[in-house]
């Protein structure tokens, strides 16, 4: 596939496209980073804040203010954070004279947020740093810590007056970021919900989901609606049925204690694939407006067919991996590592199959798949398309092995890549050369990262920016959250249920799950992506 790129001007011309936001420098702000000695922000957020600044994209009157219980003055908090930069955004031109003037806006105050003093202190440092730093008031607090906190710091925002509702555009304004997860069941997460809203208005409210700041991710959309050759064959007609699979080959990586409260349905797919979903399966929002953007995403998981107790076994599976070998190396089984007990019941492995019940979608298959210690790390979204109705062509097909099948091999079917590469590929049937009908299936691919040429931003980069820019379009609105719960819940109670223990582990470590995973996607006819 020609990778050859040329500029069209009639692409704004749609009016879907009219809303695209052309990059733009933020306003004057202050973000607060709330476990600014925790691992995100060494690893994630600190690159991203400078590679934006690296980019134009910050604005010069900027402060960052970090905070934990940890000890550290101005100068060590700079010096940890180049050292982080430096070892987790090796990607990026780091220059010690971008990284002095970067550095100017870096600050520190150890503070512990149990205790209204400890707002107080930061409250205090703000003031100074709007005349310090010109940052006009405008403050992001970023909530890169435990979720239990999360609740306390919100509240100590409020009695410290740092965090009060504001309406849509007011200056100056509060806003605030929130981690997933974002409650741990339906009745928590609507419980945190009303709470953070006794003090903020939804607009003020970020809920971050770094799935959805992935290049590939944000493009689905483009994909959908700026092309005329793919929305007419996206519905119940043409497509059979859909595969999205995020696979890992890492396990849990010393967080057994979070994972032993997790587990892969709350971790992975409550949140990053029912996103996947929405935004497969959304109808086109009449303009790119955050709001309308959201509404279609919300309908999309309004119409999943709801999972009855009884059913659920029909619908789902689950799985933990026992020891085995990747990549070469013996690895331990998940009740093996540390901070895990030796009797867990918890997943790391889940298989759904689900139904959006609409009109576009009706009796279209979704299937997911998501687990840790799998064969191979990669995330994709697979369209399989209805094959023809006859074959004319019948027994002219070249196998690759004797094990697939004729109406397999001849399927379309379109892959969108989200991880490790970013891409897309169309698998369509030719003729080889020859003077017989000898067909074989091929693949159009094509790769973002040597079709630009240029780096390709990362998520938090991205959705960094979109809360400076007020843009809440990529982030995870209040019903979104609500209605997502809704349709795990029964599958939470289920799992949880005392009288229902598995039989774990269920599969290998290097391995592609456990059989009734491939039980329960061929009850329907089909059979999972070669990976």
């Amino acid at each position: 596939m020609s990778q050859t790129l040329t500029q069209d001007s009639s692409l704004m011309t749609n009016p879907l496209l009219e809303g695209l936001k052309l990059d733009k420098r933020a306003e004057p702000f202050g973000m607060v980073i709330f476990g600014a000695h925790g691992d995100l922000t060494k690893r994630k957020l600190l690159p991203a804040l400078y590679a934006l600044y690296l980019e134009d994209q910050l604005p010069k009157e900027f402060a960052l203010l970090g905070t934990s219980r940890t000890k550290m003055d101005d100068e060590q908090f700079r010096k940890a954070m180049k050292e982080s930069v430096q070892k987790f955004a090796s990607d990026l031109n780091f220059q010690e004279d971008s990284w002095s003037k970067f550095a100017e806006g870096l600050f520190y105050i150890p503070a512990d947020v149990s205790k209204l003093s400890g707002f107080e202190e930061i409250g205090a440092r703000l003031d100074e740093l709007k005349k310090e730093r010109g940052t006009n008031g405008n403050h992001i607090f970023y909530l890169s810590t435990a979720p239990s906190l999360y609740l306390v710091i919100v509240k100590g925002l409020a009695a410290a007056s740092l965090a009060t509702r504001c309406k849509p555009n007011q200056v100056p304004w509060p806003r605030v970021i929130i981690e997933k997860p974002f409650g741990h069941n339906l009745e928590s997460a609507v419980s945190l919900d009303e709470e953070i809203h006794d003090v903020l208005s939804e607009h003020q409210v970020f809920r971050i989901d770094h799935y959805l700041g992935k290049e590939k991710v944000q493009n689905i959309m483009v994909l959908r609606f700026a092309n005329g050759i793919f929305e007419p064959l996206w519905n119940q007609k043409y497509v059979d049925h859909v595969q999205i699979t995020n696979a890992e080959t890492l396990g849990v990586e010393g967080r057994g204690s979070y994972y032993e409260e997790a587990g892969n349905l709350r971790d992975m797919v409550q949140n990053h694939l029912l996103q996947l979903v929405s935004l497969v399966g959304m109808e086109p929002p009449i303009a790119l407006d955050p709001e309308a953007t959201r509404d279609e995403k919300v309908k999309v998981l309004r119409c999943l067919r709801p999972m009855k107790i009884d059913q659920i076994d029909e619908y789902a599976v689950r799985g933990q991996y026992g020891a085995g070998h990747i990549l070469g190396q013996a690895v331990l089984g998940y009740r093996q590592e540390e901070g895990v007990s030796s009797e867990s019941p918890v997943e790391t492995f889940t298989a759904l199959k689900m139904y959006i019940d609409n009109w576009r979608w009706a009796g279209v298959p979704f299937y997911l798949r998501s687990g840790k210690r799998l064969s191979k790390s990669i995330t994709e979204i697979a369209i399989h398309f209805k094959t023809a109705p006859h074959h004319l062509f019948s027994g002219s097909l070249e196998t690759s092995s004797a094990d697939e099948t004729e109406s397999h091999l001849s399927q379309n079917i379109l892959v969108i890549q989200i991880q490790p590469e970013e891409g897309i590929s169309l698998k369509f049937t030719t003729k080889q050369p020859g003077q017989t009908n000898q067909l074989r299936n091929m693949n159009m691919d094509f790769k973002y990262g040597t079709a630009f040429g240029v780096r390709s931003p990362t998520a938090y980069e991205r959705l960094l920016h979109d809360a400076m820019m007020g843009d809440a379009t990529l982030f995870s609105r209040s019903d979104q959250v609500e209605v997502a719960w809704k349709f795990i819940q029964p599958l939470l109670e289920h799992w949880s249920d005392k009288n229902n223990k598995p039989v774990f582990a269920n599969y290998a470590s290097g391995s592609w799950g456990p059989d009734a995973s491939d039980k329960l996607i061929a009850s329907t006819g089909h059979s999972w992506r070669r990976l």
